[in-house]
């Protein structure tokens, strides 16, 4: 997480385009929906009109394009040809979905794309691509696009006349006649932004905004509920918050707040065992397979924690390997080995 001091650092970096920050922060300007190097020549931004990030995907995901002006994607290394192609035929169609056939008409082989993208940037180009399509979605919640009245939405005729914040980046919602309202907002914490997908009475999802998969997730969502995600606030995204400020301060370790879970049988008694490991505790992969009653659907039990929904309400980081190491997290390791500190001292 951020501090004010580094802000305000980064902020007088940027003032004094200072060479040696280039690459270790970007500056993300509100007001022009760019970031920026610090070196960038542009006029400066007033400080509260900047939001600094450490990575380039961070930026995408909140909606910014690159400056055209410094070309902060280029640092350290100068931009091959293919590249300068790539990410110009995203900014053309920011809310396309690359295949196989889009990388040949422009005479590229996705896996010089991806080798590229990943030895400049530090992410393969499918990750840009999709930072930048799911960027747009959360700027236009993050803005709070008005949308029209929820039973107004149910008997309009027209479906352009109102919002679904992810029919751009995922086709098409349901139709008039099954559709479910969900609502899509976020949460900030100390470490990284969190999307929240609730209604009037339930928790649908809760992830960290950069989760590689985040974008299916939303899609399989929409899909299995025949429903919309709207810009907009309910009671119970407000009891989440509230109850997330808590675990973060150490004063809460058990969430109250309603859950809407679906999967498979086997899943859902994965979940179960989850929400049963106390906080400050951990379980391996093993120990959770043993209690279901095989200690050979250990494969099965990973899966069935990466497919959670609900991260830190159902506590899959509280699951690490046999040896005692960590093992992976959607979230990422550092925020696992957060999450685990946190509630160790809490």
């Amino acid at each position: 997480m951020m501090t004010d001091e580094q802000k305000h650092e980064f902020y007088q970096a940027l003032v004094d385009k200072n060479p040696q920050y280039d690459g270790t922060f970007f500056a993300c300007i509100k007001t022009t929906g760019i970031f920026c190097h610090a070196t960038c020549t542009a006029r400066k931004p007033k400080y509260e009109n900047c939001e600094f990030v450490f990575t380039a995907e961070e930026a995408l995901l909140a909606g910014y394009r690159p400056c055209k002006r410094c070309t902060p994607l280029t640092y350290p290394n100068s931009i091959p040809e293919e590249v300068k192609t790539l990410v110009s035929a995203v900014e053309k169609n920011p809310e396309k979905r690359w295949k196989e056939e889009d990388f040949r008409q422009l005479g590229i082989h996705s896996a010089t794309a991806r080798r590229k993208f990943k030895d400049i940037y530090g992410m393969t180009f499918v990750q840009y691509a999709r930072s930048r399509r799911m960027g747009l979605a959360f700027k236009e919640i993050l803005n709070g696009k008005k949308v029209i009245d929820q039973q107004v939405t149910f008997g309009y005729e027209s479906s352009s006349a109102f919002n679904d914040a992810f029919t751009k980046i995922m086709g098409n919602p349901p139709k008039k006649a099954q559709i479910h309202i969900l609502y899509a907002n976020f949460i900030s914490t100390p470490i990284g932004r969190m999307m929240s997908v609730t209604d009037a009475t339930h928790v649908y999802l809760l992830e960290f905004m950069d989760r590689r998969g985040l974008e299916k997730e939303i899609e399989t969502l929409r899909k299995k509920h025949h429903a919309r995600i709207l810009v907009g606030e309910t009671n119970v995204h407000q009891q989440l918050a509230k109850e997330l400020a808590l675990y973060f301060e150490k004063k809460l370790t058990k969430f109250t707040v309603p859950l809407s879970l679906h999967g498979t049988p086997f899943q859902m008694k994965v979940w179960d065992q989850l929400s049963r490991i106390p906080a400050g505790e951990t379980r391996s992969y093993r120990d959770l397979a043993t209690k279901l009653g095989d200690p050979h659907l250990v494969r099965a039990v990973g899966n069935a924690n990466g497919a959670n929904q609900l991260a830190i309400i159902i506590p899959c980081h509280r699951v690490i390997q046999t040896s005692g190491e960590l093992g992976g997290y959607g979230g990422g390791i550092e925020r696992k080995k957060y999450l685990l500190q946190l509630e160790q001292r809490a």
